[in-house]
């Protein structure tokens, strides 16, 4: 693990709320999960806080399980880590935070419910990786998604690498 960088834009009265993200893919479909915002075309990662004295990989695979339903796991690796600023436009607060990044590989697709806070409307969706990056860079007008960009092209690379993401190119 190289040093940890930092992303995104200091903003005045921000909290610090720790967590992480994961960058999750279906090694059959050859796709990568995650949320899309239900009115909009804006995605997410399943991303989230950890609880206190929770272990921020058992964290993070909580927040997939929670926000996606997706829960049958064939491997997961720890990609990176970041210190990050950024504004949660769910709930409004200007925040930094640790962030740490999983690359989840599934078993399988298959779901249970999901478990989304009041504020979470969220979809799953399947994307290629471009498809993501793409995304994550047209909203990133305020910096908000720099880590999750960074996160995203190391994680992909690394699913390459393993074998898992035979599609995406480097």
């Amino acid at each position: 693990m190289s040093d940890i960088l930092e992303f995104g834009i200091k903003r005045e009265n921000e909290e610090r709320r720790d967590g992480g993200c994961a960058v999750v893919f279906d090694p059959i479909s050859q796709m990568y999960a995650v949320n899309r915002i239900s009115d909009g075309e804006k995605i997410w990662f399943f991303s989230g806080g950890v609880e206190n004295g929770e272990n921020i990989q058992d964290g993070i695979l909580r927040e997939v399980l929670e926000e996606s339903g997706l829960y049958n796991f064939l491997y997961t690796e720890k990609i990176a880590e970041a210190i990050t600023h950024y504004h949660n436009t769910l709930k409004h607060v200007n925040r930094f935070a640790h962030a740490t990044c999983l690359l989840v590989i599934l078993k399988t697709t298959d779901l249970k419910p999901t478990q989304l806070e009041e504020h979470e409307k969220f979809i799953l969706v399947w994307k290629t990786a471009k498809e993501v990056l793409d995304n994550l860079e047209k909203f990133n007008e305020e910096k908000n998604r720099d880590h999750w960009i960074y996160f995203m092209k190391k994680a992909v690379n690394r699913a390459i690498e393993l074998g898992y993401d035979t599609t995406s190119r480097r």
